[in-house]
């Protein structure tokens, strides 16, 4: 029996204490009678509690969180199907690495296999989208797990963790002698690794030598804030640069190493190619689309990752920021000669971005009505300001936008990531707004994606987060449209995939944000401007032609 003498503490108190030492200052959560200890002990601590109307909001803003902040966000779910409901936040994370700890409640000790109320294995079922998931088992391990979880998160490439706590073990009180609570700082060593010397020694030589080398700067070069190494090697040794997931924004647009349109290209006729963060995985063509003849070289900071369906000339684990601070260094004094005799190659590319630029012109300033998504995309690109956090949730239309749209900073563009979920648009905009109230935050939806998680448009106006979105609206889903045209004829084109001609700028209006319809490419910009200058959280509704597909969609490997 605890010495009732004692000072006590409970299980969720423990929880917020933990999440207080790891730099935690906000949770996303839907309220449930099993994890409300925790919302008690998030108010003494000082932790913000963020109400949402759905789970998967929740894991999502988490995601989004640490993403734009560095550190790992944060979600508190409820039993069964709270904590169901956040698995597909959970699993767009563990395939973004993106650091965020999901606790879900569960059913008391006392109840275990007994069919209490919203009970289900939840760690059987975490256990394969997370790099760590657990069930709390006493109210003494409470903190001493959560900085577990949190320290698992960053083991290797980082990812999500997942607890489970007991409403007993949650609610019951123990003395503060019996629980271990980790002093902030001191639970966790540091994970920046420069990588192997030999290793970095080779890469500079190779760089060094190339006639015609290419760089892919991945969503590790911002994971590892890497972004001042990344531009420092480029321009040193005079290196083309492309740049997707977070990795964009790293060089600003009109920087002379910048390139966009030509990868395949450059990719097609290097002699050495470094691909920094990013797995050979659909999006890289499972490494096929990279000159057989190349060096390959890849930076990555899971092991398991590096040469995962491709073989490669030379890889590197480690901390892209630091290995590529390194080979800049280790390259010093030997560079001049190399790096003026790529300007013929750097020349080459461009004439192939231009190639490819003065191909779509006509699309991207098309007048006509329905507006062509390109005129759309075209348009929020020029709106966009150095301090504009871009978030992109769709398909056919956000892949439109990955042509065109170019964020001015680095950790300006937040897409799902290669798990490919719809739905992470709203979610995102409430953890940018959040993590970083200084920045404009700017949204373009699929009408599909919207409709998902769409009711927490709500929260935003709750919590007076204005940004500006956008709806491309063709009252489809048209990426999925064009595959069943491709494979079954246009008799069969609009089987499960068409919407109803939904009024969003309405639906906006309805929750108390601004909203306006668009169906004038010249109204586009005026538009956008308003809803800027309204201060709320805005929807913009342009009707978009349903007949126009992005080039990305057409040469998906899955309709061929």
């Amino acid at each position: 029996m605890p010495d009732d003498t004692q000072d006590v503490i409970s299980g969720g108190h423990l929880v917020a204490k933990a999440l207080k030492a790891e730099g935690v200052d906000r949770i996303y959560t839907l309220c449930g009678g099993h994890i409300i200890d925790i919302y008690d002990g998030c108010v003494d601590e000082g932790i913000e509690v963020v109400d949402v109307r759905h789970e998967q909001v929740a894991a999502h803003a988490a995601d989004g969180y640490a993403r734009l902040t560095g550190k790992p966000g944060c979600a508190v779910v409820t039993a069964g199907p709270g904590t169901t409901d956040a698995v597909t936040g959970v699993a767009n994370a563990f395939r973004a690495e993106s650091p965020m700890l999901l606790i879900g409640g569960q059913g008391a000790l006392t109840q275990h296999k007994m069919g209490s109320l919203q009970d289900l294995p939840h760690v059987d079922m975490m256990t394969p989208i997370t790099k760590f998931a657990a069930t709390v088992p006493d109210t003494a391990r409470a903190a001493d797990m959560v900085s577990m979880a949190f320290r698992e998160c960053y083991h290797g490439a980082p990812g999500p963790s997942f607890l489970e706590i007991p409403r007993d073990v949650l609610d019951a009180k123990v003395p503060v002698s019996r629980a271990r609570v980790p002093k902030a700082g001191a639970y966790r060593a540091s994970t920046r690794s420069a990588g192997d010397p030999d290793a970095i020694q080779k890469l500079a030589d190779l760089l060094v030598h190339a006639e015609k080398p290419a760089i892919l700067l991945g969503s590790q070069v911002w994971t590892t804030r890497g972004t001042e190494a990344a531009i420092e090697l480029v321009r040193t040794l005079n290196i083309p640069a492309y740049m997707n997931g977070a990795g964009r924004g790293t060089l600003p647009p009109g920087d002379p190493h910048h390139f966009q349109l030509s990868r395949r290209y450059a990719f097609s006729n290097a002699d050495v190619i470094v691909i920094v963060g990013t797995p050979f995985d659909f999006r890289m063509g499972y490494g096929k689309r990279l000159s057989p003849d190349a060096t390959v070289v890849q930076i990555d900071l899971d092991y398991r990752t590096v040469g995962k369906n491709r073989d490669i000339d030379l890889g590197i684990v480690g901390d892209a920021g630091l290995v590529l601070k390194s080979v800049t260094e280790a390259a010093s004094g030997r560079i001049n000669g190399g790096a003026a005799k790529r300007k013929e190659w750097l020349d080459e590319l461009r004439a192939a971005e231009q190639t490819a630029i003065e191909k779509r012109l006509p699309s991207l300033k098309s007048n006509a009505s329905p507006i062509h998504p390109y005129r759309l995309v075209s348009e929020i690109n020029d709106f966009l300001t150095e301090d504009s956090i871009y978030i992109g949730d769709g398909g056919d239309i956000v892949t439109f936008s990955g042509q065109v749209v170019q964020p001015k900073s680095p950790g300006h563009w937040m897409d799902p990531g290669p798990l490919g979920t719809l739905g992470v648009g709203i979610p995102f905009v409430l953890a940018a707004k959040q993590a970083r109230p200084d920045k404009e935050v700017v949204a373009l939806f699929g009408d599909g994606a919207f409709s998902l998680t769409g009711w927490d448009f709500e929260t935003l106006v709750r919590y007076d987060l204005p940004f500006v979105g956008v709806v491309g609206n063709n009252s489809s889903m048209n990426q999925i449209r064009y595959g069943q045209a491709q494979k079954y004829g246009l008799e069969r084109e609009r089987v499960g995939n068409t919407l109803g001609d939904v009024h969003y700028d309405k639906f906006a209006q309805m929750l108390g944000g601004y909203g306006e319809e668009v169906r004038d490419p010249a109204d586009i910009g005026p538009a956008l401007q308003r809803a800027r200058e309204s201060g709320k959280p805005s929807l913009i509704n342009v009707w978009v032609d349903p007949d126009a597909y992005a080039p990305g969609t057409m040469n998906q490997t899955m309709y061929k």
